[in-house]
């Protein structure tokens, strides 16, 4: 697996992970989750599912940007 392919891979897993801690935490912080809920359990709160989320994206957009870099310079 060359760079590139890495970098892709890694924007779309934290892509994915980040819409999923971000639906996660508004289902949370909307009430949705009631008490028996396993965001109770492993006591997470909605801001740090939110954080969370805003991590990855962050991430995702530094990993796709790299990817382009890579990938502009294999073409020249």
């Amino acid at each position: 697996m060359d760079r590139y392919a890495r970098l892709v891979l890694v924007a779309r897993v934290t892509y994915y992970v980040g819409w999923i801690a971000l639906v996660c935490g508004a289902v949370f912080h909307f009430v949705l989750a009631t008490a028996g809920t396993l965001f109770v359990a492993i006591r997470i709160f909605p801001r740090t599912l939110f954080e969370t989320s805003l991590l990855l994206f962050i991430i995702c957009i530094a990993s796709e940007l790299r990817a382009l870099g890579a990938a502009r310079r294999q073409a020249t």
